[in-house]
C-alpha cells in the first residue's frame, strides 16, 4: 500500500509499505478514504519529537472497515467509521475515568512520571515509537486496535470532509474551551488561529461566549478566523495582543485565554540561546502570553504540545493572579458522541477551514506549505 513515511526530520515521503494485518481479536483494518496533516505532525517532521526509525504517520483520518477481528461488535465489515486519535482500551482505571489519553494498556512506554523521554500515557496513532509505536492513517489502509471502545460510525448523508475533523482538531478545540467551564457571557481570547485555535473559537460561541478573539502573525489565518469562526482579531506582529485584549476588557483581560500554539510558537535570539544553556527546544512565548492576557481567577487551556520542562515558567505570575491551568491531549472518547450531534444538527461547520486537497502522492508538497505557511495554507486533507 501507499502511505506517508517520515524518515528524519524534513523528510515526509509517499512510500510503498506492508499492508496492515488484523493482530488481535479486537482490530480492525480500515481503508482510509480521508486524512489530514495535524500541526502535531510538524513536532514530528521538525525534529521536536524524536523519532530514530521509519514510521508512517497520521492521526486524523477516517474510512470503510476492511476487515475486523472475531471480538470486535460495535462495528463490522463495511461501516463507515472516523477513529478517534488517541489508542485506548476502554478498560483501564484512565479510560473508565474519561481520560483514554491516559490508558495504562495501549503504550509499553507507559507510566506515571511523564516528560520528553520518560514515561508517557496512552499511545496515539502515528506519533512516534515513545506514544506507541502505531503506524498511522496517513496511508491507504491502517490497523485500529481495541475497535470495540474506539471507531465510530458516521451518517451516510454526510461527506467525508464534513465529519473527518471528529478525529481530532474538534474535539481538541472543545476540550480547551470545556475545561474553562463557561457560563454565559466571556470573553475569550484564543492564541494561535491553525486548525486547533480556530475550532476552539467556533467552540467558545457554542458554549456562549459573549466575545471571541483570535490571536495570530498570519494575515491569512487571521481573515480565516474573522470568516469561519466571526472572531474579532489581533496581529501580534502589530499589536502587543496582552495590551490590546486590556484594553478590551476594561483593563482586567480576557477570562479565558487558550493556549492553540505549543512549543513551535516564535522565537527570539535569546530564547534560542536560552535553549541551549537549558538543554530545551522550541519556547512557552505563547503560554507566557495567555498566563499576561487572562484576567485574575481566569482559565488557561493548553492544548498545544510541549514535550518538555522550561526555565522561567511563570509559577509566580500564577499564584499572584490566582489563574486555573488546564493541559493535555483531548479526551476524544469522552465527547465524540456528542460533537457528533452537533455536526449533525448543523451547529457547527468543520470543513469551512480546508484550503488544500491533495492525494496522498502529494504528501511532502503537503508537509512543507504547511509547514511554511505557504500558499495560504490552513488545513490539508488528503486522499489516498
Amino acid at each position: 500500500m501507499k502511505a506517508a513515511v517520515f524518515h528524519r526530520p524534513g523528510k515526509i515521503t509517499c512510500d510503498t509499505v506492508d499492508d496492515p494485518k488484523l493482530e488481535k481479536p479486537d482490530d480492525i483494518i480500515v481503508r482510509v478514504t480521508a486524512t489530514a496533516i495535524c500541526g502535531s505532525d510538524l513536532h514530528i517532521y521538525d525534529g521536536f519529537l524524536p523519532q530514530l526509525k521509519n514510521m508512517v504517520l497520521g492521526h486524523e483520518f477516517m474510512g470503510i472497515v476492511e476487515d475486523a477481528g472475531a471480538a470486535v461488535t460495535s462495528v463490522a465489515k463495511g461501516d463507515r467509521v472516523v477513529v478517534p486519535f488517541p489508542v485506548a482500551c476502554g478498560g483501564c482505571f484512565f479510560c473508565g475515568h474519561g481520560l483514554p489519553g491516559h490508558c495504562e494498556h495501549s503504550n509499553d512506554n507507559y507510566g506515571p512520571e511523564g516528560g520528553l523521554l520518560k514515561q508517557k500515557g496512552g499511545a496515539l496513532f502515528g506519533y512516534t515509537d515513545l506514544y506507541g509505536g502505531y503506524d498511522g492513517g496517513q496511508a491507504e489502509y491502517v490497523r485500529v486496535p481495541y475497535a470495540n471502545f474506539g471507531p465510530r460510525k458516521v451518517n451516510p448523508d454526510f461527506s467525508d470532509e464534513q465529519v473527518l475533523f471528529l478525529t481530532d482538531i474538534f474535539p481538541t478545540g472543545y476540550t480547551a474551551i470545556d475545561w474553562a467551564n463557561l457560563q454565559g457571557g466571556e470573553t475569550v481570547a484564543v492564541f494561535g488561529c491553525g486548525p486547533v485555535g480556530l475550532m476552539a473559537q467556533k467552540v467558545a460561541w457554542l458554549k456562549g461566549a459573549g466575545r471571541v478573539i483570535g490571536i495570530d502573525r498570519e494575515p491569512y489565518r487571521l481573515e480565516t478566523a474573522q470568516r469561519t469562526a466571526k472572531s474579532e482579531t489581533i496581529n501580534f506582529k502589530d499589536t502587543d495582543p496582552v495590551e490590546a485584549i486590556r484594553e478590551m476588557t476594561d483593563g482586567r483581560g480576557a477570562d479565558v485565554c487558550v493556549d492553540a500554539v505549543g512549543l513551535e510558537a516564535e522565537r527570539s535570539v535569546l530564547d534560542k540561546l536560552g535553549n541551549i544553556v537549558h538543554m530545551q527546544m522550541g519556547t512557552i512565548n505563547a503560554l507566557r502570553m495567555c498566563c499576561s492576557a487572562v484576567r485574575r481567577g481566569g482559565h488557561v487551556s493548553i492544548v498545544g504540545v510541549y514535550g518538555m520542562s522550561y526555565d522561567n515558567f511563570p509559577i509566580g505570575q500564577i499564584f499572584d493572579k490566582g489563574l486555573k491551568l488546564s493541559a493535555g491531549q483531548a479526551p476524544v472518547h469522552k465527547y465524540i458522541d456528542d460533537l457528533i450531534d452537533h455536526v449533525e444538527s448543523g451547529r457547527v461547520q468543520l470543513d469551512d477551514i480546508i484550503t488544500h486537497r491533495l492525494s496522498l502522492d502529494q504528501v511532502s508538497h503537503g508537509y512543507d506549505i504547511f509547514k511554511k505557511k505557504q500558499d495560504n495554507c490552513v488545513k490539508v486533507v488528503l486522499t489516498p
